[in-house]
């Protein structure tokens, strides 16, 4: 990871000082690296020995932080990862341009590996989460949305690069189509497991550790597990008083809402949903040789759904 940084603290060079300063705050920010990590575990359990999955960790974390910077924007965030974000500070159109170099970067350092297969997974990963950010738009304010919709944003604007992250590992490591796929699919159920706890952490976290405020996705209309889960095993005025705080975007009735969904079990449900998905991932990657690396794949998925941060 140390080898990792060095390279992500290179590849921020721009003689644009407004770009290195954006760029260089929000990935110095505290994030877990996690995404970079699956890059190196995943070809490190496969036996790899170069150095090239150094240089896609990187471009990971830069797809990841460009994804972040605007989604900030989008959603009018003020904290993330326990400090002011980045359009708080620097502005809207500066966090919005910041995360394009951090897209065109990342594809610069893609490239530069040749390996057209890695090339078409995160082209492919980076075009999906896109579509996945605009799903996200869609649902905003709809009370109405199935759980399957809700799962399908999931997938593409936060599993698919855990995918992607896992399954690049495999292909460098030149591994058989059979054990690339058994990758992908741990990555992809390993992110699904992270993002229904980070809902969960929405309306049980502490922010001094989650390092982002409390109830931020009922304020901005996000119909997220609990809230549907909630709002189908709630009474008739119970689920009403939801779906106006969706269709409105407004927190004002938090703490009721949170009762409601304390009472009806919508956060073990949905631990116990992301329980399934790590499941499910850690069955996937049996395939592998034991080994350390092996062993850190599993211990990250029972972290994914044991975190409270």
């Amino acid at each position: 990871m140390a080898e990792i940084d060095g390279v992500i603290r290179e590849r921020l060079h721009s003689d644009v000082v407004l770009v290195r300063q954006v760029a260089e705050y929000i990935v110095n920010s505290g994030g877990k690296r996690l995404r970079p990590a699956l890059v190196a575990l995943s070809a490190k359990a496969l036996g790899y020995q170069g150095r090239q999955h150094y240089e896609l960790a990187a471009v990971v974390e830069f797809i990841h932080t460009a994804t972040l910077l605007h989604d900030d924007v989008v959603d009018a965030s003020e904290l993330r990862r326990g400090r002011d974000t980045a359009n708080a500070l620097f502005g809207n159109a500066a966090s919005v341009l910041v995360g394009d170099f951090l897209y065109s970067r990342a594809f610069q350092m893609m490239v530069s590996v040749h390996n057209m297969r890695v090339m078409e997974i995160l082209s492919d990963a980076t075009n999906i989460i896109a579509e996945g950010e605009v799903l996200q738009l869609m649902n905003c304010n709809d009370p109405d949305i199935s759980v399957d919709d809700y799962l399908r944003v999931i997938r593409y604007k936060t599993a698919k690069l855990f995918e992607a992250a896992t399954q690049i590992g495999a292909v460098i490591a030149q591994a058989s189509p059979e054990v690339e796929q058994a990758m992908a699919t741990y990555g992809m159920h390993l992110g699904t497991a992270f993002q229904l706890i980070d809902d969960v952490l929405d309306y049980s976290g502490d922010s001094s550790q989650t390092g982002k405020n409390v109830g931020d996705d009922l304020a901005e209309g996000k119909p997220t597990l609990p809230l549907l889960y909630a709002m189908s095993h709630g009474s008739a005025d119970e689920a009403q008083l939801i779906r106006t705080a969706i269709e409105n975007g407004n927190a004002d009735n938090f703490q009721a809402i949170h009762e409601i969904i304390r009472a009806t079990g919508a956060l073990d449900h949905t631990r116990r949903q992301a329980e399934a998905e790590a499941k499910i991932a850690q069955a996937a990657i049996s395939v592998l040789p034991d080994g350390e690396y092996k062993q850190a794949l599993i211990e990250l998925s029972a972290f994914a759904v044991s975190r409270d941060h």
